[in-house]
């Protein structure tokens, strides 16, 4: 597929940017990795799809001398830290996370002073400041299981999103300390429409993103990780999913199973589906880019990268313990 470039002197005008991403593969010992949420291209070109769990291993065993992160800005910090001695590149520096925003480092670590009996876990989707002052990182594919491997009377801050972390709570019992943060993307889905969009598909089945507030996950038949959500529709006998987590893993859901409809949940905008400002700021063309100039290119300061691999590993070591 050929795709129209602003171009340099001397630089094509048209250029065929699978093919010329291929190629840049190879020339740089490069690895795209890509989260679920990125515009079908950017998937199909990838040579890792993943949830934020699946993308952390990946880039703590990659040989590759180059990740290309197609993801936001906190993905692709993870990676620098788990592999300082890799360049580590973003096709969009502009690609943050509303979630992340939603906890300032400074104001964590006066929360976190005012209860120091508390050991911290944080959503991997946090930045790389936040997760210096964790204990253990989690993701929604694991943060169940890490928070029922600790002692039961444990005391425990769970940041930056209290949607996860009430879902924890109620999944393991316990009493966590929750930091008020929450995702725009999940956040903004209209239970209104939702019950409407069930009467017209009585025989649909609502998979739900543990995220969403605990109104609408109390309407979902199913509820887990990206990754979780893609393996019920592979899986289940059912034949239409209503789909609550952003409308990019629909991509790889009709991929998967091409014989079955999914809906992507309404939103409470106007627009048809609902899609993460953030994610969709990176395109295929700005892949090719950062990957021909190695720009912009993610870095991060030693005293807070020590402490942080300190905290994601921790959670992998865990995860690996327990066979996730």
């Amino acid at each position: 597929m050929f795709y129209p470039l602003k171009t340099s002197p001397g630089e094509n005008a048209q250029i065929d940017l699978f093919e010329a991403i291929q190629s840049l593969k190879k020339e740089k010992n490069a690895i795209i990795l890509a989260h679920y949420y990125q515009d079908s291209d950017i998937q199909d070109v990838a040579d890792y799809i993943g949830d934020s769990l699946g993308l952390s291993q990946q880039a703590a065993k990659t040989d590759a001398s180059m990740i290309v992160f197609a993801g936001v800005h906190f993905m692709a910090e993870t990676a620098k830290i788990l592999c300082p001695d890799k360049k580590v590149v973003l096709p969009d520096l502009k690609a943050g996370c509303s979630l992340a925003d939603s906890c300032p480092p400074d104001r964590f670590a006066e929360f976190r002073k005012a209860h120091p009996e508390h050991l911290v876990i944080s959503y991997i989707n946090c930045s790389a400041a936040i997760k210096a002052q964790t204990d253990i990182v989690c993701t929604s594919s694991n943060a169940v299981q890490i928070v029922n491997s600790l002692p039961a009377d444990q005391k425990i801050i769970f940041a930056p999103d209290k949607n996860l972390g009430r879902y924890v709570a109620q999944q393991t019992g316990r009493e966590l300390l929750l930091w008020d943060g929450a995702c725009m993307v999940h956040e903004i889905f209209s239970l209104e429409k939702l019950v409407r969009l069930k009467q017209r598909h009585p025989e649909a089945k609502v998979i739900a993103h543990p995220e969403c507030e605990e109104a609408f996950l109390a309407h979902a038949d199913f509820i887990g990780s990206t990754t979780a959500l893609l393996k019920y529709t592979e899986k289940s006998d059912a034949a239409t999913f209503i789909v609550a987590t952003e409308s990019g893993i629909l991509h790889q859901m009709v991929k998967s199973s091409p014989h079955k409809t999914f809906i992507p949940a309404p939103p409470e905008n106007t627009c048809a589906c609902n899609d993460c400002p953030h994610m969709k700021l990176n395109t295929l063309e700005k892949v090719y880019r950062c990957m021909k100039y190695e720009l912009p290119e993610i870095l991060v300061d030693e005293d807070i990268r020590k402490p942080a691999e300190r905290s994601i590993r921790r959670m992998l070591d865990i995860s690996a313990q327990l066979g996730l």
